[in-house]
């Protein structure tokens, strides 16, 4: 990547369209002249003019794929590069001039009253110029102590109840975003306690800098509305105006509105077709919804104070059901009544269709047999009008097979596959309170699954069932997943004679995959990020610089399974106990993952992740089920390794068909550090550095050297570097990865490829949708 770049660059030269007489923009420095503290990488963000962007700090790509394009404007192959590529930013001097008054504006609006910037422009090369702001900004104002004034002495109560939260506090800076911080803060607690008409204009401050050495005595004031014509009364004589608060009066919802038809909403009010919990729900032709089902979702109450908050969680309630394609919620004054104002609230609700039906049709040829599949989804989003949604699923796939079938028990290869779940959007457990219901943003989800498999050596049926709670906090930072019980059960009612000795004689993970058993577990899951959704909308210059994402889960297995044949006094089979002639595993399993992201600017981030797991068998299990160990290498772990490629431990993989099942274990350690940079158009260059392995917590004749010891720890700790390409299609990101073994901890085996490198034993390349982590 770093090679085409400069390629790029210099085989056509960077100046190649700039015109005559005008100058190449090729470097843009801020540098601060004293110990201030100001962070200059927060000040590019008010440059009018910056530099064409450069890949990995050095070479500018996207001006050397536009230099490449010709003169000819005719020339598709021209635009192409041109609309791919950057055009050359030439410096314009009266944009460097607004851009130092906005790095001088930007320092006052921090404090620094007293802030002067210089503009060094020095040409350099050919056609080229460098600009330097040099930023003296001085000492700052800052907050001796705040004092507070209310006009309103109920608004004193309310808004002072939170003042430990106040952005501003004494001995920051007199910063004016930070004090328009407040004023937003202040304007978004009161309106979510019934105060509609305010607005942060009532809120002002005075700095008093009488007291010297910089220092400022701050008054915030939060004054009552003033007469807006000389026809109102005077406040002096009638008593000033207060801030009042308003009450929703009715709350009525539209279930059958017409998007587009604002005004058409208010003319339901006389069609008081049902009330429901002080709702009146306005159906028209069709009760899709039930009344419990909507009151479950709205926020907005009558007789409850007008809150902002509340409307947005009726947004969020309503747009969560599926049958519902638009929401729309509006507001009128109604009136005073007593001491308050009323609003009616009109929520507006417009369905889409119910149901949906999906096929996908598929052939295959396996050396001449020929396979058909195909596969069937039905949705049903409004099952029974309590907007829950119903999935069914149904697949299945034949192949013939000629040639010698002596001995085998089926001349075909089949699959039949059917899946059903459904998802109700809110808590399904009587023993929770309505309350605590209505705090969450929940779902429970109900899904049973069954898939038959049959093979020329045998039959095998898959069957599972699952019923999950899954819970999250208003701007889903925070979400949870308790699987209350999942069930999996693996049956070969056929199979052809010694065909389980003949594949796997001595593996017992082998074995185990073709073998009846049973795994019913519990498990709870914890994910918390501090990035802030989208819809928050924060600015250029309010950039999240460093977001992080944790989560921990945890499931066990097996346990009550146990109890109820200790206490049943049910006798062992094959020194372990059965269900119906089948084991069950019993095992404890945990993993935990950290990922850190610092965005050096827009285009340049550095990422790093790190993730440990870790499970024991125990009790009627020797072993830990196949499917739930764990495994190294693929495009989310060390990418030197392909997946199911890697350890345990020292372990040397034999290159069979088979061996990948060996390759797997116990205990789990990963770590990543990936320098990612946009590039152009929707492709993003990236640089990464892997570490990690598995290792087996008990020693096992098939997996020999995968025994974790701490002695030989950091010796088998496997190390792989790569370079990546992205496009990001803002919906979704498509990532090839090359990643190249650096140490090998494996048996006989290169130990440090890095420094004896062969392509065709150490490249791996990945393909995946989405970032690694």
């Amino acid at each position: 990547m770093t090679v085409v770049a400069a390629t790029l660059l210099w085989g056509c030269g960077t100046t190649r369209h700039v015109p005559d007489g005008s100058r190449l923009l090729d470097k843009v420095d801020i540098t601060v002249e004293d110990s201030s503290g100001v962070k200059t990488a927060e000040l590019y963000n008010y440059l009018r003019q910056t530099p064409n962007h450069k890949v990995l700090g050095f070479a500018k790509l996207q001006l050397g794929i536009y230099n490449l394009s010709g003169n000819d404007s005719t020339s598709r192959f021209n635009r192409w590069l041109r609309k791919i590529g950057q055009p050359p930013v030439i410096f314009d001097s009266e944009l460097t001039d607004q851009s130092a008054r906005q790095l001088r504006l930007a320092l006052v609006n921090k404090g620094y009253d007293r802030a002067e910037v210089e503009v060094d422009t020095i040409p350099s090369g050919n056609k080229k110029m460098r600009v330097r702001y040099r930023l003296t900004p001085g000492e700052a104002f800052t907050v001796n102590r705040i004092s507070y004034e209310f006009e309103d002495s109920a608004l004193r109560r309310l808004v002072m109840a939170d003042s430990a939260l106040f952005p501003i506090a004494p001995g920051d800076n007199l910063d004016r975003t930070v004090l328009d911080n407040q004023r937003t803060f202040i304007t978004e607690r009161l309106r979510n306690h019934g105060y509609y008409a305010f607005t942060k204009e009532y809120i002002s401050f005075t700095a008093d800098t009488t007291a010297g050495s910089r220092g400022v005595d701050l008054l915030m004031t939060v004054s009552d509305p003033r007469p807006t014509n000389a026809a109102q009364p005077d406040t002096t004589a009638a008593g000033p105006q207060r801030h009042t608060r308003y009450i929703f009066r009715n709350v009525y919802v539209v279930t059958d509105f017409s998007p587009g038809d604002n005004a058409g909403a208010y003319s339901f009010e006389a069609r008081d077709t049902t009330t429901y919990n002080g709702l009146r729900i306005l159906y028209g032709k069709d009760r899709y919804l039930r009344p419990g089902t909507i009151s479950e979702q709205c926020y907005v109450l009558p007789g409850h104070p007008y809150s902002t908050a509340a409307i947005d969680r009726t947004y969020e309630a309503m747009n969560r059901l599926a049958i519902l394609r638009y929401v729309n919620i509006l507001t009128r004054p109604a009136g005073r009544e007593g001491d308050n104002e009323t609003l009616d609230a009109f929520i507006l609700l417009s369905r889409t269709k119910k149901q949906g039906v999906s096929v996908e049709l598929e052939g295959t040829n396996s050396e001449g047999d020929l396979g058909v599949g195909g596969g069937l989804t039905y949705t049903n989003r409004n099952l029974t009008h309590r907007g829950e949604v119903l999935t069914a699923k149904i697949r299945g796939a034949y192949e013939s097979l000629s040639g010698n079938l002596d001995g085998l028990i089926n001349d075909r290869y089949t699959e039949v596959a059917a899946e059903v779940g459904i998802t109700f959007p809110k808590f399904e457990a009587p023993f929770l309170s309505q309350k605590f219901k209505r705090r969450m943003r929940a779902s429970t989800e109900f899904a049973v699954t069954f898939m038959r498999q049959e093979r020329p050596e045998y039959t095998r049926v898959i069957a599972g069932a699952a019923w999950k709670y899954k819970w999250a906090d208003r701007l889903n930072m925070t979400r949870r997943t308790f699987d209350l019980v999942d069930i999996n059960l693996v049956n070969l009612p056929r199979s052809t004679e010694d065909f389980i000795n003949n594949i796997a004689p001595d593996n017992p993970l082998l074995r185990y995959s073709y073998e009846d058993h049973l795994i019913m577990r519990m498990g709870y899951t914890w994910y918390h990020t501090n990035r802030r959704p989208a819809s928050t909308g924060t600015e250029r210059h309010h950039r999240q610089v460093n977001t992080y994402t944790v989560r921990a889960s945890g499931e066990i297995a097996g346990n009550l399974l146990y109890a109820i044949s200790k206490l049943a006094n049910i006798r062992k089979s094959d020194g372990v106990y059965k269900v119906l002639g089948i084991q069950y595993a019993q095992y404890i399993k945990g993993e935990i993952d950290y990922t850190i992201n610092h965005a050096f600017t827009s285009r340049n981030s550095l990422s790093f992740h790190a993730g440990f797991g870790i499970g024991y068998p125990y009790g009627n299990s020797r072993m830990i089920p196949f499917e739930k160990r764990f495994y190294a290498g693929g495009a989310n772990g060390v990418r030197g390794w392909s997946v199911r490629t890697l350890g345990p431990g020292a372990y040397d993989a034999r290159n069979s068909v088979t061996d990948f099942i060996n390759q797997c274990g116990d205990i789990s350690l990963i770590l990543n550090l990936e320098y990612r940079n946009k590039l152009f158009w929707v492709f993003e260059g990236a640089v990464f550095i892997d570490a990690g392995n598995i290792w087996t917590i008990r020693s096992y004749p098939n997996q020999p050297g995968g025994l974790f010891r701490f002695r030989n720890f950091a010796k088998e700790i496997a190390a792989a570097y790569g370079i990546g390409l992205r496009m990001d299609f803002t919906y979704f990101l498509l990532r090839f990865d090359l990643g190249f073994k650096a140490h090998n901890p494996a048996m006989n085996q290169e130990p440090w490829p890095i420094i004896h490198p062969n392509w065709h034993r150490d490249a791996t390349f990945h393909f995946s949708v989405g970032y690694p982590f």
